[in-house]
């Protein structure tokens, strides 16, 4: 119960005080506490003591008092707390009067322990408030001390109703837009100024004016900073709150932030910077910043001396890089080259965060190649131990993707060590990046052909907790078509064949795993001798059956058709896929697919197929000129008959048969690219034995439909 409770108010504790000694007075003088409880109550103020020194250091790494000068013939005197309503009524005075109370008060609040206090006398922050509000035009030091007053306040969240309570927030706002816009006067008058100076360079008196307006310009400039600091300082304080967050966004409060960005003071550009950083986290924001070019103004500030400055920019521009249209203003404003010569700062993981995000768009991977930074990163690569940062590898695997940044990793010996490492390791990730490195044509992938063994070892006998490192090497092995490289031997010495046939079983390993087996059979499938070992060892009805189980994965389907595709080269396994299995059969199947690239794929190897076999041939020309026919059969086969037994064209209610088209709009039905067949012969073959027994007249199909073709050409 409140009767049991006793608040003790420790004002004279410090870093010096001696805690024994004052928790053993706090027990004699307080009845509540018992004597066996001293050892407690001294464990209570040595926290108390050590918290309240780093309460002091937090204050002073968000706003240190000593960037504040305060009001001169105030330096030496020391505020006290007792003396409160003293400083008060100094706020009712005069201006000098009131600046000189606001700073003995300020004095009061820079210490934590006192807030609570302050609190309790409530006409102090009411007076405070009423001040700000009515006298800030008048002095910017005044104004100054009072924010700075209600900054304190605002570092502890438990104070932060009280400082909305007054409206400080939006009395800042307003404060901060009125400087902006005399900032803008000040700039324009210093113009005119120089502009009259350099005209009349002989003129003395010119030049001392221009002087005087620019020691005045300084010396308003560091108040005014001072003022927009601490302001902006407790709104980012109360940005805590959403909802008061989201009161200062539609006050343009993003837009004020990057205008205050073409300034030079580097505490300023801190906490703007830190204040666009926490904005950027919402959509909204985010997109007021790419329309107001932030990120070309934050670019002035890459590199920069001020090393927490240095580190919040690009914390904000890592935020904003996740923006496909914002990481084009990055590029545009050089920041490329610039964030790649911090990688050997100690900033260097936010660096590779930012150029990773770039180097996900195709358009700027090229630029990298001109920045130097591979090197650089490839050193990284091979200085690390057996654990190595997920963001340096990943950007890694990301430029490989490109044809010039492969030529510049493979530099030396560089494939060299990432083959090494690769396979020391079974690392994932660099095999990924040596994958990326294989598809390129060339010179890149000529370097490939010393490293085949390497990598044909690792597929049958790495055991199968390695499957994803065993993904990797197969779909490396399968981009290399290289006309030097015998795949036939390479399939006999590291005896793959059985291998990759036991793996095409559906359900024998992840489908990852067995497509990638598919991709390899189809590159080696290009050499001829062997095209015939794989068609020897019966890979080919285990591909029909894997063929059956994936039907519904486009991706298989597809890789499978190209395996027989290349195939269908070769007379050996020709012969074998058309005699002895059932692959043409689904291959005509597969010519219906809704799939345009198997569509593709199966024309095109079933052209060769008919090509090589006459009795396939009249099959494949059928089934061709069915499919491509089959709306004008199928209307034909639908259509009613008149009372003659003649069909109709129409209608009753006049509409025609084929949707919603007319008829007469079909010319492709009738005509083909020379008139008469169609120009992939999609046509029945007994067209043409009819055509040269001159018996098209009562057979043919031109006149079963003459009427309807003579009505065409007029």
């Amino acid at each position: 119960s409140e009767s049991n409770q006793e608040n003790i108010r420790l004002k004279s504790l410090n870093a010096h005080t001696d805690t024994s000694s004052l928790a053993r007075k706090i027990v004699e003088e307080c009845q509540l506490i018992h004597s066996s409880k001293l050892r407690e109550v001294e464990q209570l103020l040595f926290y108390l003591q050590n918290r309240k020194q780093s309460n002091d250091d937090q204050e002073k790494k968000r706003i240190s008092p000593r960037d504040f000068a305060p009001c001169a013939g105030v330096e030496d005197k020391v505020a006290r707390i007792d003396a409160i309503d003293e400083y008060v009524e100094l706020l009712y005075e005069d201006i000098q009067e009131k600046i000189r109370g606001a700073t003995l008060i300020f004095q009061l609040a820079r210490n934590p322990d006192n807030l609570e206090e302050l609190i309790q006398n409530e006409t102090v922050l009411g007076a405070l408030a009423r001040v700000l509000r009515e006298d800030w035009k008048q002095s910017v030091d005044l104004a100054t001390t009072i924010i700075y007053v209600f900054f304190c306040f605002s570092s502890f969240s438990q104070f932060h109703g009280l400082v909305t309570h007054f409206k400080i927030g939006a009395l800042c706002m307003n404060i901060i837009e009125h400087e902006l816009k005399r900032y803008d006067l000040w700039q324009d008058e210093l113009q005119k100024k120089r502009k009259a100076y350099i005209l009349f360079l002989r003129n003395p008196n010119l030049r001392k004016e221009h002087e005087k307006s620019f020691r005045k310009y300084q010396s308003l400039l560091t108040k005014q900073e001072q003022l927009l600091r601490v302001a902006l300082c407790l709104l980012l304080n109360l940005a805590e709150d959403p909802r008061t967050e989201l009161k200062m966004r539609n006050k343009n409060i993003v837009h004020t932030l990057v205008k205050i960005l073409d300034r030079d003071d580097e505490e300023l550009l801190l906490v703007v910077v830190s204040f666009l950083k926490k904005l950027s986290i919402f959509l909204e924001n985010k997109n007021d910043m790419a329309e107001t070019l932030a990120v070309e103004k934050l670019s002035r500030l890459v590199p920069c001396d001020h090393e927490e400055l240095l580190s919040t920019t690009l914390r904000l521009l890592l935020n904003l890089s996740f923006d496909t249209s914002l990481r084009s203003q990055m590029v545009h404003a050089e920041l490329l080259p610039k964030v790649s010569s911090l990688l050997g700062n100690p900033t260097r993981q936010l660096c590779m965060c930012i150029l990773y995000h770039i180097s996900m768009d195709d358009r700027f991977k090229s630029m990298f190649a001109d920045t130097g930074c591979i090197p650089q990163l490839m050193k990284m690569v091979f200085d690390c131990g057996e654990k190595m940062d997920v963001e340096l590898i990943s950007l890694c695997i990301n430029l490989a993707a490109n044809k010039s940044n492969a030529k510049v990793i493979c530099e030396g010996n560089g494939l060299k060590m990432l083959m090494k490492r690769a396979v020391k390791l079974k690392d994932v990730l660099v095999t990924k990046m040596i994958r990326n490195l294989s598809q390129h044509n060339g010179s890149t992938k000529s370097l490939f052909l010393e490293h085949v063994g390497d990598l044909a070892s690792q597929i049958s006998k790495v055991e199968e907790e390695a499957e994803e490192f065993v993904i990797e090497c197969l779909g490396t092995l399968a981009n290399l078509t290289i006309a030097d490289l015998d795949w036939a031997l390479v399939l006999k010495e590291y005896n793959l064949v059985p291998y990759l046939k036991e793996r095409l079983k559906p359900g024998s390993a992840e489908d990852d795993l067995i497509l990638e087996v598919v991709i390899m059979i189809g590159t080696v499938s290009m050499d001829d001798s062997c095209a015939a070992m794989l068609a020897k060892s019966g890979i080919i009805p285990a591909l029909i059956e894997l063929l059956n189980a994936q039907q519904e994965d486009d991706e298989f389907v597809c890789q499978i058709v190209f395996v027989f595709y290349q195939m269908v080269f070769h007379k050996a396994t020709r012969d074998v896929i058309v005699k002895d299995t059932q692959a043409p059969a689904y291959l005509m199947d597969l010519m219906h697919d809704n799939n345009a690239e198997i569509r593709k794929v199966c024309n095109n190897t079933l052209d060769i197929i008919a090509e090589y076999d006459e009795e396939w041939g009249k099959k494949i020309q059928n089934e061709k000129f069915r499919l491509y026919n089959c709306q004008w059969l199928d209307m034909v086969e639908n259509r009613p008959m008149d009372e003659a037994g003649e069909p109709f064209l129409y209608g009753e209610d006049g509409e025609p048969f084929i949707g919603d088209r007319d008829i007469l709009e079909r010319p492709d039905l009738f005509y083909s690219a020379d008139g008469l067949i169609s120009a992939d012969g999609a046509i029945s073959p007994e067209f043409y034995t009819d055509f040269q027994d001159g018996e098209l007249g009562q057979t043919g199909y031109m006149s079963r439909y003459g009427a309807t073709a003579a009505l065409h050409s007029n």
